[in-house]
């Protein structure tokens, strides 16, 4: 008998609530086949056995908030195997057919991930789906609609093959309320609002803008694209690329405070905001310096689809130096960004749009956008901030100017 415990989730995380089982007692399982998958106050976290075997038990119920090393599940293994019970480090070896990659995100190969998922997903939708059955599968929707003494059978689901999502209850809880709601913070948001609390509790903060002509950089990025239109750039990632090469001149904004240290990392781990349906997430792409453009824009990419589909790994969600939010993206001009605690600055992005502005002596229509960097002051002063930003906005004016900075 092998056991097999909730490992560490990462970043001080200790529990999760099961959301759903892959497998059913009786079912046979190999090494690193996802068996659960559990949602943290970070995100939704599939999680793989790294032993084969029969499954003589689950050790909980969707709905069930477990804690770090209580037991997960409980596997027979084949004679002549024997495999160590107990909780394992991420990323440690284990003897025989067993697997350290006990986490997604903390060992086992993309590839494998997206087999995984790939095989699931034909079936995880029928699967709920039988005659006369409700097409939810995640047990949280069916918490909320029940405590809201909701009838599932009358919800439209806007999900694959009409699955009924958290949304669709909320909004039909929503239109049947004539008076107030009531909404835990909780979860996710919950992290969120821990983090934004403290990030105005703590740091000093100060912001400056100006306003760019990205004319020339989407230009450059169309050229761009022309000659390898299977791995186009992004203008986040044209801006990110800026971002990078504008810290390593200013290397203070890309720090953190520890007691009276300012301490500088060697290397840039470039976060960005990404709105999911669960929150604000940052995912991060590190060691971004090392990239080359198109990479960086492919990475993001990654992150992006990653994050709306609730797979982000723990691991792409830590270890951030430096935040840029392409807030543009929601139709919005600018914005005073709240800084991601620990960092020390936050870079925004407003939508690109045509406006008048001054060429040459004459007036013109060109593409404007408001770069807004929201510094903490305890680690520089303006000049430094002003310095940065005016970097950055310079190279996204002139981007052919830029590449002898690149």
């Amino acid at each position: 008998m092998a056991d097999f415990r909730l490992p560490d989730l990462g970043e001080g995380l200790t529990d999760a609530q099961i959301i759903a089982w892959h497998v059913q007692v009786g079912d046979y399982v190999t090494v690193d086949q996802i068996v659960v998958e559990v949602e943290t106050a970070k995100a939704a976290v599939e999680v793989p056995v790294p032993f084969d075997g029969e499954v003589s038990a689950l050790h909980g119920t969707p709905g069930d908030t477990v804690t770090v090393g209580s037991l997960l599940i409980t596997v027979t293994e084949p004679a002549g195997i024997h495999e160590p019970s107990g909780f394992h480090e991420p990323g440690a070896a284990t003897a025989g057919r067993g697997s350290g990659n006990v986490l997604i995100g903390y060992g086992t190969p993309r590839e494998s991930r997206r087999r995984n998922r790939a095989r699931r997903g034909s079936t995880a939708v029928t699967a709920e789906r039988p005659p006369g059955r409700i097409a939810v599968i995640s047990p949280l929707v069916r918490k909320l609609a029940h405590d809201g003494a909701l009838d599932l059978s009358t919800i439209t689901g806007t999900g694959p093959n009409g699955l009924v999502l958290r949304r669709d209850v909320e909004r039909a809880l929503q239109r049947r309320s004539n008076g107030e709601r009531r909404i835990p913070i909780t979860g996710l948001r919950k992290v969120i609002a821990d983090k934004l609390s403290r990030s105005r509790r703590e740091i000093p903060e100060a912001t400056v803008w100006v306003d760019v002509d990205a004319t020339e950089l989407l230009r450059a990025r169309t050229e761009i694209n022309a000659r390898r239109p299977e791995r186009p750039v992004s203008v986040l990632a044209l801006i990110a690329r800026f971002t990078i090469v504008g810290l390593g001149k200013y290397p203070e904004l890309n720090g953190r405070i520890e007691g009276d240290e300012i301490v500088l990392p060697s290397s840039v781990h470039v976060g960005f905001a990404a709105q999911t349906e669960r929150g604000l997430i940052v995912p991060v792409v590190h060691d971004a310096e090392q990239l080359s453009t198109r990479d960086l824009s492919a990475a993001l990419t990654r992150l992006t689809l990653d994050a709306r589909a609730g797979s982000t790994a723990p691991s792409d969600l830590q270890g951030g130096t430096f935040t840029v939010n392409n807030y543009g993206v929601l139709g919005v001009d600018g914005s005073a960004a709240i800084i991601n605690h620990p960092e020390v600055a936050i870079l925004g992005i407003g939508r690109i749009m045509d406006k008048p502005w001054v060429v040459d002596g004459e007036l013109a229509v060109r593409k404007l956008c408001q770069l807004t960097l929201a510094f903490d002051h305890r680690v520089c002063d303006g000049g430094t901030a002003g310095g940065f930003l005016r970097f950055v906005a310079d190279c996204v004016e002139s981007p052919v100017s830029a590449l002898g900075e690149l």
